[in-house]
């Protein structure tokens, strides 16, 4: 059998098409704009309190402990935000 002969290719590199760009991102909102959580969601799950409470609980209980834990949250922000912190911690509480 006959060996062939590598031949070497002097193929040119092709050219690469252009990176696209990144796409624009969204401007920062202002600083210190607050984000309101709608009214409609519970933070306090239902299932868990069932699960802690060994009493008959009323409809209206759930949206009275979603309104305290609701106030509790924003007097730690007003708290943290007296102290120049942009972190609410327990001690807020």
């Amino acid at each position: 059998m006959a060996k062939k002969k590598a031949s070497r290719s002097t193929k040119k590199a092709s050219k690469k098409a252009p990176a696209r760009k990144a796409p624009a991102r969204k401007a920062a909102g202002k600083k210190g704009s607050k984000k309101k959580a709608a009214t409609g969601d519970l933070i306090i799950s239902k299932s868990r309190t069932k699960a802690m409470a060994s009493l008959n609980v009323s409809s209206d209980f759930y949206g009275a402990l979603d309104a305290k834990v609701r106030e509790m949250i924003t007097m730690a922000e007003h708290r943290a935000t007296e102290n120049r912190r942009a972190t609410l911690r327990p001690q807020d509480l």
